[in-house]
């Protein structure tokens, strides 16, 4: 067995994990409730890994400044994201600031175990949709697409990395939900996908990311 630091400030999360992590056999559990702590707990009980919440005592973005400061005390530590926060610009943040993954909440029991053991052993954990939504938000951000792209296409490609629906788009854009259907169907035949799946898996071939 190993030790995990778990930062997370609902106590019900910190009692599952337990249950959890000690049903799999592969962890002991140091918990703490805020960032401050949870730093604290880092540098004194040098854990194997680090099992983060971004949302603590209220403040969203507090795991990410918990994270960037574990990672300047120690470059080689290893942090899971454990949060309901789905954006993908958060994720991305989270991955940028030193996580090695991203685990959602509302996943399937053995999947923490499973992202804890991949994060810990020096890999990277992150579900295909999120790491879909993420490389096509960093092709469209980094301009990286093709530059026959308009910027009304490319507003609405990067409304889809976030998942947003048609509707969604049309709302935001103030067009229609026609258009928006055009604009998809431009989009696919710009970058030679046949469907909106391939649309999202050709943006992520072209983005390589690295995480």
């Amino acid at each position: 067995m190993y030790r995990v630091l778990l930062v997370d400030d609902h106590p019900v999360v910190i009692t599952a994990c337990r249950w959890l992590l000690n049903e799999a056999g592969i962890a002991s559990l140091i918990e703490a409730h805020d960032a401050e702590s949870g730093y604290d707990a880092f540098v004194r009980d040098r854990p194997d890994a680090a099992v983060i919440d971004l949302r603590l005592q209220g403040d969203e973005f507090g795991g990410i400044r918990l994270i960037e400061r574990i990672r300047s005390h120690d470059p080689r530590a290893r942090i899971l994201v454990f949060s309901m926060l789905t954006d993908p610009r958060i994720v991305r943040s989270a991955i940028d600031a030193g996580a090695s993954g991203y685990l959602l909440k509302d996943a399937p029991p053995h999947e923490l175990p499973k992202a804890l053991e991949q994060v810990r052993a020096g890999g990277t954990y992150l579900t295909p949709e999120l790491a879909t939504r993420i490389a096509l938000l960093r092709n469209v951000s980094d301009g990286n697409l093709p530059t026959s792209l308009t910027p009304r296409e490319r507003q609405a490609l990067a409304l889809l990395a976030e998942a947003k629906s048609y509707q969604a788009i049309a709302d935001q854009l103030g067009i229609s939900y026609k258009t928006v259907i055009n604009l998809t169907y431009r989009l696919r035949q710009k970058l030679g996908a046949r469907s909106l799946p391939d649309l999202v898996r050709m943006a992520v071939e072209m983005a390589r990311p690295g995480l």
